[in-house]
């Protein structure tokens, strides 16, 4: 019998699953071939740099036929990341248990296996959970029309909502970023509508405030509205109006930095000759940047002198940000409801500590993400191990570890990295972390997802390359088909799904600013935003999405099932994907739990008989069980 020696994905090996509540007890097991010499096995378990704690396994089960069985118990004292391995003695000699692969633990060879605790009391916002994201780059989603005053005139405004954003530099070898499409406030509150007939209950918004620049991640002041996009009471209505749609705004705060153009640095003049850190010694906020040689050598991020950074833990700095009736919450205070951090991992410990305890004192529903694009629960960023999920930072990230295993398994299909991509995310994650992960597919940092999964890899080809680049038809169809399936995994698996703008209307682009074309009005592909329709409809039509446990059921390079189990409800969806380029008949009978009942097709596309689910290649099914 291939049973293994340990399996820390499996509930037989450890229990509970994954990340634990600090002072919850955690149960460890190993099984060893009745013809193993095993004596003496232990747990050891650490934080890193701190002693080791020793813990015996005591034999429990010597009766079964082929195997021992050997348990111990943990309780973590201590939050935050734990790792640990095994060591016993087998025929005499002294042999060590550690992780090969994702979870499976070996003798000797190996790396150590990754415990998670967390705050005892945390939680994360359930409004969130269950609900659809939708990320807008505000200046290209839609514009009103509406003149609006007191905008620079030094911005370029294209005419043509189709054209190509600018990527070439000026004569000095610049790119300016300051050609800008006038999309607004007033023309996301028009679209509300088609957001809610998505089934959106969250907008995040790249940044609006006042900037110079058409990303506006180099703020020039956080305290109002960018001019281009509206004021702030088109903020303040829009929020109120989305309301009534059943939807909320996070913002984007971008505290790591602020624009060389602005009113705190004033490099250029734009607030006066007397005015920032740059031009007055005496600035008010001279403290907040750290010069080398003033005012011409300054910290800037990642060296572009554009965006100088702000030492965040100075108290004016913290203060401002952070304070009572400071920036995080005076946003809220106007209608937002969370906020999204970006470049997570340039803020200290301490600011996110501070900027929790801001954002939490506005109630316990607003909801803290993060830019983080590793694993974010043994991040290391400047030589510091982050604690950003265990408890008083962020609720959660942007979810970039699902958008790889999401990719590579639609684009190359090899299920092994999919499935532990996956499992290895929900074993590290506090669990209220992992129900509200924003799981995206493309954003304004990436390619978009159709031109990814068919277009040539971009590798090292410049931006003239770029540019006017396009999928053929041949390509763009098949694109289609892929990204159909990569949005059911995207919709289904746990988390919330954040769609990137225009996705759902089948927009292309390779890196930015390509992928932050304008939304195509008129030119929208109504076959995939039908399509996103109906997944937000199942999404919505049971609780197992929500906070529903995951289980793959099987996982090859053809299909993919799996179960998402809500067991305080009794619930449980089962998905079904068809990965071929085959049709196949899912025979319910093989997949389904015998302790499932009561099963009810959500999403049959070929209304199959009884006890199948007939699906087209790439097509997904979806049926709810009883338990």
């Amino acid at each position: 019998m291939n049973t293994p020696i340990y399996d820390s994905f499996d509930l037989n090996y450890k229990s509970p699953f994954g990340a634990i509540r600090q002072y919850q007890p955690s149960t460890f097991t190993l099984r060893f071939p009745k013809d193993m010499n095993v004596s003496d096995p232990v747990l050891v378990m650490f934080r890193p740099g701190e002693k080791e704690r020793f813990i015996p396994l005591n034999i429990v089960d010597s009766t079964t036929e082929y195997h021992n069985t050997y348990t111990c118990t943990f309780n973590p004292q201590h939050l935050g990341l734990h790792q640990y391995y095994f060591f016993l003695t087998i025929d005499g000699n002294r042999r060590y248990i550690k992780r090969s692969g994702a979870s499976l633990g070996v003798l000797d060879n190996g790396d150590l296996f990754q415990l998670t605790v967390f705050d005892k009391d945390m939680t994360t916002p359930d409004w969130v959970k269950g609900g659809i994201m939708y990320q807008i780059f505000p200046d290209r989603f839609c514009r009103s029309g509406i003149q609006h005053e007191n905008v620079p005139s030094d911005r370029y405004v294209h005419e043509n909502w189709s054209d190509t954003p600018f990527f070439r530099p000026d004569e000095k070898g610049i790119i300016r970023n300051n050609d800008y499409f006038a999309g607004d406030l007033k023309g996301i509150q028009s679209k509300l509508p088609y957001l809610q007939s998505l089934g959106v209950t969250c907008l995040y918004l790249n940044p609006i405030f006042e900037s110079h620049e058409n990303h506006r991640y180099s703020t020039a002041c956080y305290e109002h509205i960018d001019p281009m996009l509206g004021t702030d009471d088109d903020f303040r209505e829009l929020c109120k109006e989305a309301k009534k749609y059943g939807i909320d705004i996070i913002l984007d705060g971008v505290f790591s930095h602020t624009g060389a153009d602005s009113m705190y640095f004033n490099k250029f003049g734009r607030y006066g000759e007397n005015v920032g850190a740059y031009k007055n010694p005496d600035s008010p906020f001279r403290n907040w940047y750290c010069f080398s040689r003033y005012p011409f050598e300054y910290e800037s991020w990642w060296g572009i002198t554009t965006l100088p950074n702000v030492n965040e833990n100075n108290p004016d700095y913290t203060g401002y940000i952070c304070g009572d009736e400071g920036i995080l919450q005076r946003w809220i205070n106007n209608g937002a409801r969370g906020w999204r951090l970006d470049v997570a991992d340039e803020l200290p410990d301490d600011f996110l500590d501070n900027l929790n305890k801001a954002v939490k004192a506005m109630g316990d529903d607003k909801i803290i993400y993060g830019e983080v694009w590793e694993d974010a629960s043994n991040k290391e960023s400047y030589g510091v191990r982050r604690r950003y999920l265990i408890g008083g930072q962020l609720d959660s990230v942007m979810n970039y570890p699902f958008k790889e295993a999401i990719i590579n398994y639609v684009k190359y299909s090899d299920p092994v990295p999919f499935r532990d991509g996956v499992m290895t995310i929900l074993e590290h994650y506090p669990k209220p972390s992992a129900d509200t992960l924003m799981n995206f597919l493309s954003t304004h940092d990436t390619e978009r997802i159709l031109t990814r999964l068919a277009g040539e890899d971009v590798g090292w080809h410049d931006r003239e390359w770029q540019a006017e680049r396009y999928l053929t038809d041949e390509q763009y169809m098949y694109g289609v088909s892929l990204l159909k399936c990569a949005m059911v995994l995207q919709f289904f698996l746990p988390g919330v799904p954040c769609i990137y703008y225009g996705d759902e209307a089948g927009l292309e682009g390779y890196k930015d600013p390509f992928n932050r074309r304008c939304y195509p009005w008129g030119k929208e592909n109504p076959e995939l935003i039908e399509f996103t329709k109906e997944l937000s409809r199942i999404r919505k039509s049971t609780t197992a999405f929500a906070k529903g446990e995951m289980k793959f059921i099987s996982c090859t390079d053809k299909e993919c099932v799996f179960a998402r189990i809500d067991k305080l409800n009794r619930e449980v969806a089962v998905i079904f994907l068809n990965k071929s380029k085959y049709p196949k008949v899912f025979h319910l009978s093989d997949y389904l739990s015998p302790d499932y009942s009561n099963t009810k097709k959500l999403h049959d596309p070929h209304n199959s008989a009884d006890g199948e689910i007939n699906l087209a290649p790439f097509e997904y099914g979806v049926v709810v069980c009883r338990i």
